[in-house]
């Protein structure tokens, strides 16, 4: 575990670009060899430079808001007054919960809807900490504190594009650390995207963990977590890519691996059709008894693209798995990392 540079930050975007499951492009770590006052204008150049993915500014108070704005009219070639009828940039902001939005988050929030630009309202609202410790009175501050954001976004500029950001969690009861990836978390983005739906409005969740190494703790952590957003019908998902320990820490080898789970969700997703070819019972009707499918024309016709082709996963069996050299995930998702940023192209 150490600090990050911006060296590592833009290999960071490179391996987004890399993944078409990442359609944003804001997220990593801050680059702390960069100056604190600048360092928003050079993860927002990274963004635009290595990857064509849709770009997120800091909110941070007026003066980065403006700056992500003026940043996305010079990439867009467009004028600062027309941002309105172009929405090019998004951002987010965190109420400081219990009920408040800060100064300098306000700021930000009423450049970007000056601008008509889409802004996220996400409450970060932990059970037992900064919200009540039953999940649905948590849900209620949430819903609260996300639709004082919501409604200051339209005070601002009717109509500006605005998404519910859902963020409660729970804290370790013995420890008061946060807690990510938990049941109630889990419960609380279901229940989140119901309250969406009835609003109207699109939904922000996250794919969380609290571990602190790339483990199975991580993993698991994380497939509760993106259940939830799925459960919950998610439009986006922030900190898709490499968290651990409760995102103080991003890490390569994770973004492999929650890339993989993403990716395999998405699948997951995919309607399935059902027709004469999708029943197979020519198939059924080839195969004796006892038989297998393995050489039927249905089968060789399809075998390429029937099943989801796994980036990391390894089904092989331990004698093929420990004559390839015995590596775990975590070992097939660095060399998988660093053969990516090789094969990177720039878009």
């Amino acid at each position: 575990r150490r600090t990050g540079t911006y060296a590592e930050l833009c290999d960071y975007k490179r391996l987004f670009q890399c993944f078409d499951i990442i359609h944003y492009a804001l997220g990593g770590f801050e680059p702390l060899d960069l100056p604190e006052t600048t360092r928003h204008l050079d993860i927002g150049l990274a963004q635009w430079r290595y990857t064509d993915k849709v770009v997120g500014s800091s909110l941070l108070g007026s003066s980065r808001a403006l700056d992500g704005l003026h940043m996305a009219c010079i990439v867009h070639g467009i004028d600062f007054d027309d941002l309105p009828t172009q929405p090019v940039i998004i951002g987010n902001i965190n109420t400081n919960s219990p009920r408040l939005l800060d100064g300098p988050m306000a700021q930000g929030l009423i450049q970007f809807a000056k601008a008509g630009q889409p802004v996220t309202v996400t409450p970060f609202t932990l059970a037992g900490a900064m919200a009540p410790v039953t999940i649905i009175g948590a849900l209620t501050q949430q819903n609260a504190e996300a639709l004082a954001g919501i409604v200051l976004t339209q005070l601002v500029r009717p109509g500006t594009p605005v998404v519910y950001g859902g963020f409660t969690s729970n804290v370790d009861m013995r420890s008061g650390s946060p807690a990510f990836g938990t049941p109630e978390q889990t419960q609380a983005s279901h229940i989140t995207g119901q309250l969406c739906r009835r609003y109207g409005i699109p939904f922000r969740s996250s794919n969380t963990n609290a571990s602190t190494s790339v483990d199975a703790q991580s993993a698991y952590e994380s497939e509760m977590s993106l259940w939830g957003a799925v459960m919950g019908h998610a439009n986006l998902v922030v900190h898709g890519g490499g968290w651990l320990e409760g995102g103080l820490v991003a890490s390569f080898e994770k973004l492999i691996i929650d890339v993989e789970m993403m990716q395999m969700m998405a699948k997951f997703l995919e309607p399935l059709t059902v027709d004469d070819e999708s029943l197979a019972l020519e198939a059924m009707r080839e195969v004796p008894a006892a038989g297998h499918y393995f050489g039927t024309a249905h089968t060789m016709a399809r075998y390429e693209t029937a099943f989801y082709t796994p980036l990391i996963s390894d089904w092989q069996n331990f004698e093929a798995w420990q004559e390839a050299g015995s590596q775990d995930v975590a070992q097939r998702a660095n060399a998988l990392w660093k053969q990516m940023l090789r094969d990177y192209q720039e878009p």
